[in-house]
């Protein structure tokens, strides 16, 4: 019951539904016994008639008018129990979501490097089924039920003391037996859940990435490896289910001895006139409710344990230390002229070998600077500090001046737009995208920054023009065509950093011509740092920053380091080598 207590205390705004419901709970938990209480008197008010040792019909009538009335007022006080249980379960729902995502957007960038989306949207969905489920069923079926137990052992105490006894010994046994139960269950429902993370986290990668799996004509191994994950979690849902039936057997053994025992009491001390009719009949339907609260025992227990697993990933998440807070208010600051700089900065990944060693330069304003090296040299992780993804491990970053390490992250991400390598698009529409960064854009803004990308044209052509959706990951447009919705995204933004991370490496010639043309708008008057493996796209830059290895080995001109030996010019030779075959292979020259 620990993730359970642990998310009621969270749950604060909410804990005045949950007060109503206790008190509503409790009254209606003693309505549910009136009417076999007053059973027992109209039982002997006709008994004594029967008998002919009197009986008075207009009592009877208003016991019997009185019985309706309580069974009346009860079934409207469960119902609103029931109504506001309902209620309080979907705003806990809707809490604890709340909850999760904004946990989730201030995570720092580390924690998505080495989990799949598909294990965390699985946790959140898990936990949030499962805790719901209890609460849901806690509401409108545990409480009630536990306290008409109570209430049931105290009511057989006052007419019969063994009787009362054997009613109660019966709770620890089925309790106790449970208990075992639930733990075994429970502790299979946590592998369960480790290997049902693992299968939708790659069911969705393989969704996301289904051309790649499709051109590898890997369906096949794809489709075994969820369909061994999906046999071992039936495995261990056989010895959950074989376990609880052993149990269940021993869990029914127990209550029909015992009932067997109660049995010969009641009758026993009826046939002694120790009890009357209608107490043996009140006895009897108190036995009765005790024992269906008995059989749901195992499946309240298999909630409770179902929910904690459950909910235990869902802790760890919400658990998870915060890097960033997106909800502090910031104003949006532009900062004029930018500059930034880095001195002596190095870092590393958690358990991992230096990525940067002692990186220092200095990018001016207006100034457009090139990032190039091998792949590994440390590129995008300068870019990722840049964005303050995540902390140098020493050294200090620098942005016109004031330390990163005083600056908000909004404040610096507000000054910097990014067109990423990868076609990064939601699968709304052009018009949503492009405003992405500017969500309250008027359609003349987003028309205007459509022009300035070479993007107009296109978009004017697909059937419902800015309101054409893109599909996932912009799937439905061409390569050059994403890139300029991208562009398009980052001039409407019109922050005074651009960063192009690779913008134009998977473009053919004539999209990649048509993205230059839309990048030249996109860069003027700004700082502007570039990743490139393409040196035609970085040959009018002010400046190129070399990198090996995670140190800089080279600054310089475009033209000064193509003369001068190192690895700049290493790089370039073997692009103009590959590109001088190319021609000669084709007889070009």
């Amino acid at each position: 019951m620990q993730n359970i207590i642990r998310i009621i205390r969270i749950s604060k705004p909410l804990h005045h539904l949950v007060f109503i419901l206790g008190v509503l709970i409790f009254f209606s938990a003693i309505l549910g016994l009136i009417a076999p209480i007053l059973s027992k008197f109209i039982v002997d008010e006709i008994v004594s008639r029967v008998q002919g040792q009197g009986g008075d019909l207009d009592r009877l009538i208003f016991l019997i008018f009185l019985s309706f009335l309580m069974n009346f007022i009860g079934l409207a006080m469960t119902t609103v129990s029931e109504r506001i249980g309902d209620h309080f379960s979907g705003r806990l729902r809707k809490f604890l979501t709340e909850k999760f995502y904004d946990k989730t957007l201030t995570l720092p960038q580390s924690y998505y490097d080495s989990e799949m989306s598909g294990k965390i949207l699985n946790q959140l969905n898990r936990g949030i089924i499962t805790i719901h489920g209890f609460l849901n069923t806690a509401t409108n079926f545990i409480l009630p039920t536990f306290l008409q137990s109570i209430f049931t052992v105290i009511i057989l105490a006052y007419y019969n003391l063994p009787i009362a006894f054997f009613t109660f010994i019966l709770f620890p046994i089925y309790l106790v037996l449970s208990y075992y139960s639930t733990v075994k269950w429970g502790k299979e429902e946590m592998l369960k859940n480790a290997i049902e993370d693992r299968t939708r986290g790659r069911m969705q990668e393989v969704i996301s990435n289904i051309s790649l799996v499709k051109s590898f004509t890997a369906e096949k191994r794809e489709f075994k490896t969820v369909e061994q994950n999906l046999s071992d979690i039936n495995t261990i849902y056989a010895r959950q289910s074989k376990t609880f039936h052993i149990f269940d057997f021993f869990r029914g053994l127990s209550l029909q001895l015992i009932l067997f025992a109660i049995n010969i009491l009641v009758f026993y001390n009826t046939y002694q006139r120790n009890l009357t009719i209608g107490g043996m009949v009140l006895i009897l339907q108190l036995v009765n409710q005790a024992r269906l609260t008995l059989f749901a025992m195992s499946f309240i227990l298999t909630q409770v344990q179902t929910a904690e697993a459950g909910s235990k990933e869902f802790f760890e998440v919400i658990e998870a230390k915060s890097a960033e807070n997106y909800q502090k208010k910031v104003p949006l600051t532009l900062i004029k002229d930018p500059e930034i700089r880095f001195d002596n900065v190095s870092f590393h990944y958690d358990e991992s070998h230096k990525v940067l060693d002692k990186v220092s330069f200095e990018i001016k304003r207006n100034e457009a600077v090139a990032l190039v090296g091998h792949s590994g040299a440390g590129k995008s992780t300068i870019i990722n500090l840049i964005l303050k993804f995540y902390d140098s491990t020493s050294g200090e970053i620098y942005l016109k001046d004031k330390k990163y390490t005083d600056l908000d992250h909004q404040i610096i991400r507000q000054n910097i737009s990014l067109v990423f390598q990868d076609n990064e698009l939601f699968s709304s529409t052009i018009r949503e995208n492009v405003s992405y960064g500017k969500y309250d854009a008027t359609e003349k803004e987003v028309i205007q920054a459509l022009k300035l990308a070479n993007a107009y044209d296109f978009v004017m052509k697909l059937p419902k023009k800015l309101d054409s959706e893109v599909g996932e990951r912009g799937v439905r447009l061409s390569g050059g065509q994403k890139q300029r919705i991208q562009i398009a995204r980052a001039i409407l933004k019109n922050a005074p950093i651009l960063i192009l991370d690779e913008a134009t490496s998977s473009l053919d010639a004539k999209s990649e011509k048509d993205v230059q043309d839309a990048l030249e708008n996109l860069m003027k008057n700004k700082l502007v740092i570039i990743i490139a493996h393409r040196f035609s796209t970085i040959q009018n830059v002010d400046k190129i920053i070399v990198l090996d290895q995670g140190t800089i080995v080279d600054i310089g001109k475009p033209q000064e380091l193509s003369q001068k030996p190192g690895l700049y010019k290493d790089l370039l030779t073997y692009q103009i080598d590959g590109n001088k075959k190319l021609l000669e292979k084709y007889e070009i020259y």
